[in-house]
């Protein structure tokens, strides 16, 4: 293990791991899916979520990780079920496609932290031709790949380690700094109340799977990540507590993000509440303008400040996005960390050039492909993007099938006492096998089938 690099320490590995899982989603998506589910309501589904079948998923990862010391491949061969291998190279597909379309969106954030900095705010109502500019977004894209491929070039308690503990720690303080700047804009508390005040006849079966698929989707599951980073954690640390605090992190991130940006949406429409837009559409054309009404020289500093904390959000998982195919070419091939790194990074950024051509610069990527019943085209992105949900979900389901019925709990649980050695025999063990054994993988059995159904027949069986 120690060739292969370790973490230095549990914090290191939760900071780090808590990286992986937050991201831009947390800042721009959870809050509004929190505002369609009906504020609160939605809250306490997602955490419940989050803690049935997130965490038994994220614990299973860890320690089939810790076990074998190996990457999401190697990991299954190690174990002595080498047909199961398939189930890894999901993984690492998944990562790679995640992050060759990220890393465009990571290009954006950073870009527009560059536009504030020189005061362009008409960059919001410009956002089309922004994204269109293939010179631009390339080369942020090219900075952004760059700043991640060092980062994991130094390896796990030089690079990961020590990025992870500077990032995530200036993440939070940026984001604590602008909810309280945010509570101080007239109409804030419009956008608190509205955020957090639950109501509860929104409450049904559509709201229910959107917080189910939110809580999986946010904390990095089903491509390998977490079997890589646990392949560097210590016998001595425990699982069940470090997954725990991950998922605490990442829940606690996305929820004070939403007390940021409902106080600035709330602000900007002046208290009217009802029509708001998430998504892309709120961050990079919505928020400028914002920015732009506290005046030149505070419209930049926050403007610029807010654009920095997207960037730093996004690259905190860019890193553990890349480390999943370089720790499979480092210890499957025998490849240098440095050539891993160097080849990794290339082959994703190639990929990733179909989705920056398909925002209005090519016409073929924009209009890739129409799917059966769809009225109109999708774009190479957005397929992308839909890509990856399905493989995400699938492996998240074979893997804790995996570890249940291939590998036996009992193995399991016996990798999981280490560390923890009151695991044995209490509430937490039978909590972990009932949800690993058949919670877990039926649930996102049948997830699966209807995210399927949703992104590519247009059918969808939860109204």
């Amino acid at each position: 293990m120690a060739s292969r690099g370790a973490f230095s320490n549990k914090l290191g590995f939760i900071l780090a791991a808590a990286g992986s899982a937050v991201g831009l989603g947390n800042i721009w998506k959870f809050p509004f899916e929190v505002e369609a589910g009906g504020g609160a309501a939605f809250v306490m589904l997602y955490l419940v979520f989050c803690f049935v079948l997130c965490f038994p998923v994220m614990v299973t990862e860890i320690a089939i990780g810790r076990k074998t010391e190996k990457n999401a491949v190697g990991a299954f061969t190690d174990l002595g079920f080498k047909k199961w291998k398939v189930v890894g190279m999901l993984g690492i597909l998944a990562g790679v496609v995640i992050l060759s379309f990220y890393n465009v969106v990571a290009g954006w954030a950073f870009g527009y932290f560059i536009e504030m900095i020189q005061g362009n705010f008409d960059i919001g109502s410009n956002f089309g031709g922004f994204v269109s500019d293939i010179g631009k977004v390339g080369l942020y894209g090219i900075i952004f790949m760059l700043v991640t491929a060092y980062i994991v070039s130094r390896g796990v308690s030089g690079g990961i380690e020590r990025a992870a503990k500077i990032l995530m720690p200036t993440l939070i303080i940026m984001i604590l700094g602008l909810v309280l700047y945010s509570f101080t804009l007239p109409n804030a508390m419009t956008g608190v109340k509205y955020y957090l005040v639950p109501d509860f006849s929104e409450l049904n079966l559509r709201v229910i799977g959107g917080a189910l698929r939110q809580a999986f989707f946010s904390l990095s599951l089903g491509m390998g990540a977490l079997i890589t980073y646990g392949s560097y954690l210590s016998k001595k640390e425990n699982i069940v507590s470090s997954a725990a605090y991950i998922t605490m992190f990442d829940v606690g991130i996305a929820f004070i993000a939403g007390l940021m940006m409902f106080p600035l949406v709330s602000y900007n429409s002046g208290g009217d509440m009802s029509n708001i837009q998430g998504g892309a559409g709120l961050i990079f054309v919505t928020l400028p303008q914002v920015f732009q009404s506290l005046g030149p020289v505070l419209g930049i500093v926050v403007g610029s400040f807010f654009f920095l904390l997207l960037s730093f959000a996004a690259l905190t998982s860019t890193v553990s996005l890349l480390e999943v195919p370089v720790s499979y070419a480092v210890d499957e091939y025998g490849i240098k960390r440095n050539r891993a790194v160097i080849v990794t990074s290339i082959i994703i950024f190639v990929a990733g050039i179909p989705s920056m051509l398909g925002n209005g610069y090519s016409a073929f990527f924009s209009n890739f492909i129409t799917y059966i019943g769809a009225e109109s085209p999708t774009d190479f992105m957005t397929f992308f993007g839909h890509l990856a949900d399905i493989l995400l979900l699938l492996g998240g389901c074979l893997i804790v099938f995996f570890a249940a019925h291939i590998w036996k709990t009992k193995n399991l649980n016996a990798e999981l006492s280490e560390g923890y050695p009151a695991y044995e025999g209490s509430f937490v063990q039978k909590f972990l096998d009932f949800t690993i054994s058949y919670f877990c993988p039926v649930v996102l059995g049948v997830l699966f089938v209807l995210v399927v159904l949703s992104n590519f027949f247009g059918i969808s069986l939860i109204n």
